[in-house]
């Protein structure tokens, strides 16, 4: 099964262009102050070392605007200003060579500020994201509409707003704090325009609520081809958010990762610690040493006879556990038996000799 795309417009962020049929955008935000230039830096290469594609950064004040500029001259991953309040934080991170403007329509909505952004954009030739939360949402319709409505019908008088002043570089997000008004808002804001919808939920709490809050959501949405870009918002390190957003894109066919690993859950007819052993695997192959061993295949680590040399055999490299030892395939062929504790270590010679079989 192959999921249809939304057909939306094309717009270029830096390098990566989102929209129509270009691969699903990573996107998450740095949570340092940007002004400190060097750990904001550090933080957006760990980010794109996980599969990032555009970071996103707060600007509060003038001084994090001008830390733009060092920041870019550091980092190749196209960044985001976020912008609240202050419209000339806009202009003044437009001058610093942001790849994009995210404004929110509940904070910035007076006609000559949108203009005097507009008007940087247009010279800049970059793009902006209307980016609404269910938190700062102001009524656009009636006073007592349902959260879904406000932030639809906010988002479509901003939009307005800005085509007339000759605009369409835009890309959308609306997000709520919970799946149902999420899901509905983007559904409808689908339907009424063709402009690259980024897809998150908003203020979802610990890592445990929010990836599973975002997974449904997100994950909702996006079998129904919406959506162009995503971040999995998560109380916790940005780099978590990308391995979070990956996982989302890989399960659905969306992302082509190196490595798909697949494992059971485990049961009383498992007779080897394969927690642990799958934990190991999933370190070593994230370890650079790795990385310019690893390509295209997929790792079944089985624990028991049931499921295990079935997985096993159509994965391009897999291990079926009985007791305390494993039998290796390799593209459906029986290669050796390995011990447990050897496990994540054959695997990686595996992967590394770059045998014909693989």
């Amino acid at each position: 099964m192959e999921i249809k795309r939304r057909k939306s417009k094309i717009i270029k962020i830096g390098d990566c262009l989102i929209g129509a049929k270009n691969p699903i955008a990573i996107q998450s935000m740095a949570k340092t102050k940007t002004s400190d230039i060097e750990n904001t830096v550090t933080q957006i290469k760990q980010l794109e070392s996980a599969g990032c594609r555009i970071v996103r950064l707060a600007i509060k004040d003038a001084s994090d605007a001008a830390a733009l500029k060092k920041i870019k001259a550091k980092v190749k991953i196209p960044l985001v200003a976020d912008i609240h309040f202050n419209y000339r934080l806009a202009i003044a991170a437009i001058e610093n060579g942001a790849d994009k403007i995210r404004l929110n329509p509940g904070n910035i909505d007076k006609p000559q500020e949108i203009e005097a952004v507009i008007g940087a954009l247009k010279s800049a030739n970059i793009p902006l994201r209307i980016g609404l939360n269910s938190g700062s949402v102001k009524d656009a319709g009636p006073r007592k509409s349902p959260m879904t409505d406000k932030l639809v019908a906010a988002c479509m008088d901003y939009v307005k707003k800005i085509e007339r002043l000759k605009f369409d570089k835009i890309v959308i997000s609306l997000k709520a704090n919970n799946v149902l008004d999420t899901v509905e808002a983007y559904r409808k804001v689908a339907k009424l325009c063709a402009y690259p919808l980024h897809l998150g939920v908003t203020a979802t709490g610990s890592p445990y609520n929010g990836i599973i809050k975002s997974s449904v959501a997100i994950g909702a949405l996006l079998l129904e081809g919406i959506g162009d870009t995503i971040r999995v918002s998560l109380t916790d390190n940005p780099v978590e958010e990308v391995r979070a957003a990956k996982c989302m894109l890989e399960s659905l066919g969306l992302y082509n990762s190196s490595v798909r690993l697949i494992s059971c859950p485990t049961c009383g007819r498992c007779e080897v610690d394969l927690i642990s052993i799958v934990k190991d695997l999933e370190d070593k192959l994230a370890a650079k040493e790795y990385k310019r061993f690893i390509h295209p295949l997929s790792i079944a680590v089985m624990g028991c006879v049931v499921n295990g040399p079935g997985e096993a055999k159509e994965a391009d490299l897999g291990v079926a556990f009985g007791k305390n030892k494993g039998i290796l395939f390799a593209h459906g062929k029986i290669v050796k038996r390995i011990p447990a504790k050897d496990c994540a270590r054959i695997l990686l010679q595996e992967i590394k000799s770059n045998t014909p079989r693989l």
